[in-house]
C-alpha cells in the first residue's frame, strides 16, 4: 500500500476538495520523492488539478496579503467564481491536519455611524483599530470572524488599522473598494470626488471595475465621480487627515475640489456658477469650525465673487 493511499484513506471523506486540502497540507510538511510522485499522479486528473488550484487561492486569501512591490496596476485575484461550499469544509480539514491555529474567534460587531453637522468623533474598534469620523459622515461598521468591512455612504474618515492577515479590512464606497491589512489611511466621499490618502502602510484601491491602484505612504488618489478620471498626488505626512486638527492647509488646489471638501462643514452647499471656475487654483487655510471664513476670503484670493442664496447656500461666480 503506497503512502498516497494511506494518506487519503485517513480523510473523513473521499471528496476531491478534501483530498486537495490534504495534499496541500502534506506538501507544506513532507516533500520526499515518493510523496511528490504520488501527488503528481493524483494531480494529472483535471478535476483534481482544478480543486487544488482553488484551494491554493482560498488559502492565500485567508492566510496572507501578498506584499506588492510593483507599481500599479495590480493583478486582480478573481477567486469568488471558484468558491464552492465543499472548499470551506476542506479548509477546516486542512487546519486539523496542519494543527495550525488561524486565530481566535472574533466577536460580531456592527455599528451605524451618522456623524453630527460639526466636529469629529473617535471610536476604538474591537479589533484594536482606531476610527476617526469627520462631520456629516454616514458610515457602517461590520466585523465578524471572517472579515472586517466599512461601508462609506458619504463623508470622511481616517482609520489606523490593526494588522490581522486573516481578516483584511475592506472599505466599500459606491462602486469602489479598498483593501488593507494594517495601515493608516483617509477616505473622503462627497458629491464630486472620492479621495484616498495614505499615512503609512499600503492600500489597494479598486475604482469601479478597473485594476487596483497601489498607494503607499504619503500618496493620494482622487477619483472624479462624474468623469471617472483619476489624479494621483504626493502629500506631506501632516496633510493626511489634517482635518482632525481642525485646520486644513492647501496650496494650488483646484477650487472645485476645495468646494467639494468644504461642503462637508456646511448645512447648505456652496455651488460654482460654471465648470471653468472649478479650475482656478487657490491657496489658503480652512477652519473646519468656521468654513464661511474661507468663503468670505475667497474674493481676496482669486477673481471670484460670492452670492448668498435664499436657502442658505452660496454660489461662487466670476468677478
Amino acid at each position: 500500500m503506497n503512502r498516497s493511499h494511506d494518506f487519503t484513506g485517513e480523510l473523513p471523506d473521499d471528496s476531491i476538495d478534501a483530498q486537495a486540502a490534504a495534499w496541500f497540507a502534506r506538501n507544506r510538511q513532507d516533500q520526499d520523492l515518493l510523496m511528490r510522485q504520488a501527488f503528481e499522479q493524483w494531480l494529472r486528473e483535471p478535476a483534481h488539478a482544478s480543486a487544488y488550484r482553488s484551494f491554493e487561492v482560498l488559502w492565500a486569501d485567508l492566510g496572507e496579503l501578498q506584499q506588492l512591490n510593483r507599481p500599479t496596476p495590480l493583478p486582480v485575484r478573481r477567486y469568488r467564481s471558484r468558491w464552492r461550499p465543499a472548499l470551506a469544509a476542506a479548509a477546516a480539514l486542512f487546519v486539523t491536519i496542519m494543527a495550525t491555529h488561524l486565530g481566535t474567534a472574533h466577536e460580531v460587531y456592527q455599528q451605524q455611524i451618522a456623524a453630527q453637522a460639526k466636529g469629529q468623533r473617535t471610536f476604538e474598534l474591537p479589533d484594536g483599530s482606531t476610527l476617526s469620523v469627520n462631520a456629516n459622515t454616514q458610515l457602517r461598521v461590520d466585523f465578524d470572524s471572517h472579515q472586517r468591512r466599512l461601508t462609506l455612504d458619504r463623508g470622511q474618515f481616517y482609520i489606523d488599522v490593526a494588522p490581522d492577515k486573516e481578516r483584511p479590512l475592506w472599505v466599500q464606497t459606491g462602486n469602489a473598494t479598498i483593501r488593507v491589512v494594517g495601515t493608516g489611511f483617509d477616505v473622503r466621499r462627497s458629491d464630486r470626488q472620492l479621495v484616498v490618502s495614505v499615512a503609512h502602510g499600503q492600500v489597494a484601491f479598486t475604482p469601479d471595475s478597473r485594476p487596483p491602484q497601489l498607494l503607499g505612504a504619503q500618496q493620494q488618489v482622487a477619483l472624479d465621480l462624474a468623469s471617472g478620471t483619476l489624479q494621483q498626488n504626493s502629500l506631506a505626512s501632516s496633510q493626511v487627515a489634517d482635518w482632525r486638527t481642525g485646520h486644513l492647509s492647501f496650496r494650488n488646489r483646484e477650487l472645485a475640489s476645495l468646494v467639494d471638501e468644504l461642503n462637508l462643514y456646511r448645512p447648505r452647499p456652496v455651488v460654482l456658477a460654471n465648470a471653468k471656475l472649478g479650475q482656478i487654483k487657490v491657496s489658503g487655510n480652512l477652519d473646519v469650525d468656521d468654513p464661511d471664513a474661507l468663503i468670505n476670503a475667497l474674493p481676496a484670493l482669486v477673481p471670484v465673487k460670492t452670492v448668498a442664496l435664499a436657502d442658505g447656500g452660496i454660489r461662487i461666480e466670476n468677478r
